[in-house]
């Protein structure tokens, strides 16, 4: 008996489960070992693939702008691409010019403000009804405090990795500007170029799968930007009303939190009921409360189902799960970029398995793929 043969009767004495498990096991570490090696490589380049992923958010929402200069302007194609990045970077800096001087004041105040807010709820605890001991509550306050200084040290850290130096920020800032303008001019023939580097089998349905990919991040991505919009907003007027101070910053930092789903709202809205607390006292911060609740109550039963339901279809595990891997793996950056990376990857799946979620947009047929191959 040969060698081969020895081992192939060797093999076929085994049981089918453990033959069906070693088939799984190896194909199961390659798996893992190439994703190990796919984000080795992201964390090595991660100033540039962080700044390409926002060129490529920005793309999404300048294009039906750049559409309109190019269709009905009558722009060349080269001057919308220009004229919408420069219109962004426009809008931004007026935003910043119009609110600079009460923003930069005001969150240098928040800390004071929230901290004091957290001494005077411990002393309610300790004093009013519920009549908490001391040397509970300070046992409380350190565990929290512990809690919150370990966590802020490990969300920090992903964020403080990808801009270290101020020469990041800026190679990270331009590369971002350079990288959407040219999406906006050229977006066509570089997916082209990147289609035609696959076998020819697989470049039609990865030209299908990538369309529809585009139009989930771009749903996801405008429909965030209305929920943060509307949380802000919302917030920002009820604390006005209640005449909390700081309701500039406060709004501010209620959009800026609602990018990081759960986590953020959560967090931005705690701050605004701790000002309020100090400023006005219990019944003040209640109304505050209610006011919090009241916005979120609105984005998680009504946007988020009716706006975000099909722009994403994730489940609120899916989300919750997906947001803390990315925290855990990137910090700051990985929570903002969590939700859309599993969208686009959930829309792209689906498509290759037969589940389309875009039924509209058919199956155009890639003639630029054809003809860059």
């Amino acid at each position: 008996m040969t060698e081969r043969a020895e081992t192939a009767s060797v093999a076929g004495s085994l049981p089918r489960s453990v033959q069906l498990s070693a088939a799984w096991s190896w194909r199961l570490l390659l798996i893992v070992g190439s994703t190990a090696a796919a984000f080795w490589l992201i964390s090595f380049f991660k100033v540039i693939v962080v700044s390409v992923a926002i060129a490529l958010l920005l793309t999404v929402l300048l294009s039906p702008m750049a559409v309109w200069l190019r269709n009905r302007a009558r722009f060349p194609r080269v001057l919308a691409a220009a004229a919408s990045v420069v219109g962004l970077i426009a809008v931004v800096a007026g935003l910043l010019t119009l609110a600079g001087n009460s923003i930069a004041n005001g969150f240098s105040n928040l800390a004071n403000q929230a901290g004091a807010g957290v001494d005077k709820l411990t002393s309610w605890l300790s004093d009013g009804p519920l009549q908490i001991g001391a040397a509970q509550l300070d046992a409380y306050r350190t565990q929290i405090s512990d809690s919150i200084s370990q966590n802020t040290s490990s969300l920090l850290s992903g964020a403080l990795s990808v801009t270290t130096t101020l020469g990041h920020v800026a190679t990270g800032t331009l590369i971002t500007l350079f990288c959407t303008l040219f999406f906006l001019m050229d977006g066509g023939r570089i997916w082209a170029w990147l289609m035609g580097l696959l076998p020819r089998a697989a470049r039609e349905p990865a030209h299908q799968a990538g369309r529809r990919g585009l139009v989930a991040l771009g749903a996801y991505t405008r429909t965030q930007i209305l929920v943060a919009l509307v949380d802000a907003i919302g917030i920002g007027i009820g604390a006005a009303i209640l005449q909390v101070p700081l309701a500039l910053p406060l709004a501010t930092l209620v959009f800026i939190g609602s990018f990081i789903p759960i986590v953020g709202a959560l967090v931005s809205g705690s701050v605004a009921i701790l000002v309020a607390l100090v400023a006005h006292g219990p019944f003040v911060a209640l109304a505050m409360l209610a006011v919090v609740l009241l916005v979120q109550q609105i984005e998680g039963h009504l946007l988020q189902p009716l706006l975000m339901g099909h722009a994403v279809s994730l489940h609120p595990v899916a989300v919750i799960l997906a947001v803390a891997a990315g925290s855990m793996a990137a910090g700051i950056v990985g929570a903002l970029f969590a939700v859309p990376v599993v969208a686009v990857i959930n829309t792209v799946v689906l498509y290759l398995h037969g589940h389309d979620k875009y039924p509209e947009l058919g199956t155009k047929p890639g003639l630029r793929i054809r003809e860059a191959a």
